[in-house]
């Protein structure tokens, strides 16, 4: 019988942490905590790296232990084995960056290929992702979210790019491992929204093997969710979504003010809760067109898409239904929530050291700038280090 779910359950959410594990949590995340630390190695990484210095080990004892699973698939064995053991599932997500010549683009694709082929017929990995930007260059897929003309190597180029994202969704399909395609910056989303919408149309007839992100904390999401509602029902496609808050506030805010263009981004946090949980009840009163994952860190919304399942009564198992976190961050939602019955994946990050710092620095500087993220999670690894020791069977 599942566990009555309660976020503030911290047996739960520890459970596969040793003492260990946790002291060396709590010292990462105090370190997150101040602002002046996390800028000032963010510096000193970049910088040792540009010297050959040798940082990498005292990355991988740190950012890289809590947050990555290994530097290939083949060492992230052990992290899906251990989330498994507590029936979470796992998102490969290959995290290097910062490459963007024609055959880096054929190498990520080759990756995300290998990836897709190790989690077929794996239930403890049910999904798959990948980056546009992993295979285009930036300013391409700018061109043409502005719908601007393209010059014969651009088309030529364009074609590469849609040709790499239908090899990857096609493999998913034909593996039966639904693949997100993440959401990035607004300048680039429309382009990347057309090969979503495209690529549903084409493998997403009777199951959702295509899924698009919606970030929510643009004002135009909400309605864009609806319009693309009404495409699958007119089209007679499924509709597969991840909801999210977004993770470019800081810099889709400088641009717009820089540009003189009006802020994509809602008004304050409030709005952003408002549209993503308007997002969830709706994809919950559409479950025969809609699958969706529900990538939150928020208690609130991850209650409220409980409470909208019990109303409805859905079960806790419902197929179109996940949760989602990133590793390393708010176990207290993952376990919770996986012991209580409810479908749930966490995203674990791969790629050689150096080619995953850009993705670590950024860990790093979400972790400073969401508030009160960083105080939580001390919060509940100091009260889990506390009950230990008041229950010694536990140590």
């Amino acid at each position: 019988m599942p566990t009555p779910l309660s976020f503030d359950n911290t047996q739960i959410a520890f459970e596969s942490r040793s003492n260990l594990d946790l002291r060396r949590a709590y010292l990462l995340f105090k370190t997150l905590g101040n602002r002046k630390l996390v800028e000032m190695g963010k510096y000193v990484t970049q910088a040792s790296f540009a010297l050959h210095l040798p940082i990498g080990p005292l990355i991988k004892a740190t950012l890289f232990r809590q947050f990555v699973g290994g530097e290939n698939i083949e060492a992230c064995a052990e992290t899906i084995s251990q989330l498994a053991k507590y029936n979470i599932g796992t998102i490969l997500d290959y995290s290097a960056e910062g490459k963007s010549s024609e055959s880096s683009f054929e190498n990520t694709t080759t990756e995300l290929l290998h990836g897709i082929a190790r989690a077929k017929g794996d239930a403890h990995i049910p999904f798959a992702v990948f980056k546009v930007t992993g295979l285009a260059r930036f300013e391409l897929l700018e061109k043409v979210s502005q719908w601007g003309g393209l010059s014969q190597s651009e088309k030529a180029e364009l074609e590469r790019v849609e040709a790499r994202i239908e090899r990857i969704c096609a493999a998913a399909a034909e593996a039966e491992t639904p693949v997100f395609l993440d959401a990035e910056e607004s300048w680039i989303q429309p382009a990347i929204d057309r090969f979503a919408l495209n690529m549903m149309r084409k493998f997403n007839r009777k199951q959702a093997w295509v899924w698009n992100t919606l970030q929510m904390y643009r004002s135009d999401r909400l309605s864009y969710l609806k319009d693309s509602l009404h495409l699958a029902e007119q089209e007679g496609f499924q509709l597969g979504l991840k909801l999210v808050r977004g993770a470019y506030m800081e810099k889709e805010r400088d641009r717009a003010a820089r540009k003189g263009y009006p802020d994509p981004i809602q008004p304050n946090k409030a709005a952003t809760d408002r549209d993503f949980n308007a997002a969830v009840s709706l994809c919950l009163d559409h479950l025969e067109r809609v699958s969706f994952c529900a990538g939150s860190h928020n208690e609130e919304s991850n209650y409220h898409l409980v409470a909208e399942m019990q109303k409805r009564n859905l079960p806790a198992e419902h197929p179109h239904i996940w949760f989602a976190q990133l590793l390393g961050m708010s176990d207290h939602l993952s376990f919770n929530l996986a012991r209580a019955g409810y479908h749930v994946v966490k995203y674990v990050p791969y790629a050689p050291v150096k080619e995953i710092v850009p993705y670590l620095i950024r860990r790093a500087e979400e972790n400073t700038s969401v508030a009160g993220q960083v105080g939580r999670e001390l919060d509940l690894i100091i009260r889990e280090i506390s009950r230990r020791r008041k229950a010694p069977a536990d140590l």
